[in-house]
């Protein structure tokens, strides 16, 4: 018989391989390196320039890739092997010690890595909140919709909270104080 946290590992996992393509799994291997988590394991510094040679390339010229290469193996030496790091347990906390001890200054380059992989998981979300958005909006009765119309109703539909307290009345008082008119609404 198949133990039951087994089966629970098991479905996660084909839950997972099921939502995340193989790009989106190679990103967060790649973006794994630099989680001060796995501080125990060898630190692959190609790794991280393979994750912006890939994913990150209108981030960085030719140049600070050249630079990255070089601020890897002094970051090796100098940031991973120190104890404050070791006690580190996310990127975001990583982010915020390299500012707080001044590392973020010698390594730019891979504070901007740092800082690019924070934003991936908003950005991503976004842009899978815009499109679920849009199916619901642009339906098959309104396919004709012209784009400026559609953005126009995205942003009621993702601002909800702010168009609840909007009513006929400040709306007609919004419209007179724009210009006067000749008939009075």
């Amino acid at each position: 018989m198949v133990e039951p946290e087994f089966w629970d590992v098991t479905c996660q996992l084909m839950e997972l391989d099921h939502r995340f393509n193989d790009s989106s799994m190679e990103l967060f291997h790649l973006s794994s390196t630099l989680d001060p988590k796995n501080s125990n394991e060898l630190f692959r510094s190609g790794d991280v320039c393979q994750l912006v040679e890939k994913f990150y390339p209108e981030n960085f010229n030719e140049t600070e890739k050249n630079l990255l290469k070089m601020q890897l193996q002094h970051y090796e030496a100098d940031v991973i092997q120190r104890e404050d790091y070791k006690q580190l347990i996310s990127i975001s906390e990583l982010c915020q010690w390299l500012i707080k001890t001044r590392r973020s200054i010698n390594f730019y380059l891979i504070y901007r890595v740092v800082s690019l992989i924070l934003t991936f998981p908003v950005s991503t979300a976004t842009t899978e909140r815009s499109f679920s958005a849009m199916s619901l909006v642009k339906t098959r009765l309104r396919n004709k919709m012209e784009d400026e119309f559609l953005n126009d109703s995205l942003v009621l539909y993702f601002e909800i909270e702010l168009a609840e307290n909007i009513t006929l009345e400040t709306i007609v008082q919004d419209f007179k104080d724009i210009k006067d008119r000749q008939i009075p609404l």
